[in-house]
């Protein structure tokens, strides 16, 4: 409603200015509340992609180095069960299919085998600049976030005859196998434990398949999804998987090498 003055001239009722001015507090508030969310989701961001990888990756450096302290101390030795593998001057060379004649894993009689969620072993991938620790299971919270690779339960050891599975993070809590597409064929992947060293060579890389492509974890691996990857034959085997593509969980890369060598620890 309008009314005017003595000259004609229009006047704006006060309801119109009040109308005017809640508008306009309304317009202020949302803003506010779009800063305040876009800062919120920024800090979540940061916190993800910073603060996790920071502290992940100190922390899994850190026991890294316990690990090593521990050996170089006459600590625990490898975990596991069965007789030593020879020695890497000593072992036959593998045949085309990864396994060895004879070849056995070098493990510490009467040794247990690891518990969940500890860390036993130190993955070392030379072209990638790694070294991390592994720890038995995949559990998230108590291994992967916390920056380490994980051994998948019922996969076999370092240098048992089948197929050693690991897991690891591709982004965010430390991140290990961020950079596991720079991977070549014949690049070298070390597994070291209380006990001995392993050393693996890249053979096979699977850009990707399903999250539940259980084949590539079997004893011999071979996708179910993609079965022109993978092995038909048995050997000693070692498997990466991480999820793709970056920031997803939709998909898993694979990496599977062949054991080429191992060293027994000096004490």
């Amino acid at each position: 409603m309008r009314a005017f003055g003595v000259r004609g001239v229009p006047v704006v009722a006060d309801g119109t200015r009040w109308r005017r001015a809640c508008r306009r507090r309304v317009l202020w508030g949302g803003g506010e509340v779009l800063v305040t969310v876009g800062v919120v989701l920024l800090l979540l961001v940061v916190h993800q992609l910073w603060w996790t990888n920071r502290e992940a990756g100190q922390g899994a450096e850190r026991k890294v180095e316990a690990l090593e302290r521990e050996w170089d101390a006459g600590g625990p030795a490898d975990l596991g069960t069965g007789p030593a593998a020879p020695t890497a001057s000593s072992a036959p060379s593998a045949s085309p299919s990864g396994a060895t004649a004879g070849q056995r894993s070098y493990t510490a009689a009467g040794a247990s085998r690891p518990g969940r969620s500890q860390a036993y072993a130190v993955l070392s991938i030379p072209r990638l600049g790694l070294r991390v620790p592994v720890a038995e299971g995949i559990d998230r919270r108590e291994v992967l976030d916390k920056g380490y690779v994980g051994h998948y339960p019922g996969t076999q050891q370092p240098g048992q005859a089948g197929n050693f599975a690991l897991a690891g993070h591709r982004n965010t809590h430390g991140e290990p196998f961020r950079r596991l597409p720079r991977l070549r064929a014949a690049d070298t992947i070390e597994v070291a434990t209380g006990a001995a060293t392993y050393t693996y060579a890249v053979d096979t890389i699977l850009p990707r398949t399903s999250a539940r492509d259980a084949g590539v974890l079997r004893p011999v691996p071979r996708s179910v999804v993609r079965p022109r990857y993978g092995y038909v034959e048995p050997g000693h085997y070692i498997t990466l998987t991480t999820c793709t593509p970056e920031f997803t969980s939709r998909y898993r890369m694979v990496v599977w090498g062949k054991l080429l060598s191992t060293r027994p620890r000096s004490r």
